[in-house]
């Protein structure tokens, strides 16, 4: 017999996909942002609004990118039951 073939994912998976990617890059940048001119500065006029909101972005994003993970993780998992449950 011949495996059935699985499903591709759908526009959510793939929006959630290039959410995922976008908030946790745009995280690391920042933080590699902050620590670069951190180091280039000596720490010196780093303490502006700026910086600030660059450096609090880590903090709120790489979270939202985990939570995002997870519902790409259920909603990937539900589609493979429901393949695998139409195939018998």
């Amino acid at each position: 017999m011949s495996e059935p073939e699985a499903s591709a994912p759908g526009r959510v998976e793939r929006s959630l996909a290039v959410m995922i990617v976008s908030v946790i890059g745009l995280s690391f940048i920042c933080m590699v942002v902050v620590l670069v001119a951190g180091l280039a500065t000596g720490g010196q006029g780093m303490n502006t609004t700026f910086w600030g909101v660059l450096a609090f972005i880590p903090w709120i994003g790489l979270p939202i990118g985990l939570v995002l993970m997870i519902v790409l993780l259920v909603l990937s998992m539900r589609r493979r039951l429901r393949d695998a449950r139409g195939s018998r």
